[in-house]
């Protein structure tokens, strides 16, 4: 893609990848992605899942808003299930497994 082609004519992984750039262009402290891979390609997700973790090794907080189990365990250091705005329950990273998250869904 060229610097002049319209976000709208950009695969949904590039769409993403400019959303995130966007949030950054600020010296952002604190990026919120909502289903930040939610309908791109495998390799897209690859990508911005490295873009994420380049991220928080530069101290970026990131809250990534998920429902994918996958990408939920795989990429959080902590994990939150609301409903509702209530906070249902929360785990730390190596308390978390697909069981105990659907326990708390559940509850």
């Amino acid at each position: 893609p060229s610097l002049n082609q319209k976000i709208k004519n950009l695969s949904g992984g590039n769409q993403q990848k400019v959303s995130i750039a966007k949030g950054l262009m600020n010296k952002t402290k604190v990026l919120i992605l909502d289903e930040p891979t939610r309908g791109v390609d495998v390799g897209a997700k690859t990508e911005i899942y490295e873009i994420i973790n380049s991220l928080k090794k530069e101290k970026v907080g990131i809250i990534m808003i998920s429902s994918e189990m996958p990408e939920l365990l795989g990429m959080s250091d902590r994990i939150m299930v609301m409903h509702d705005g209530i906070k249902k329950g929360e785990l730390k990273r190596e308390d978390a497994n697909q069981e105990a998250i659907m326990s708390m869904i559940l509850s």
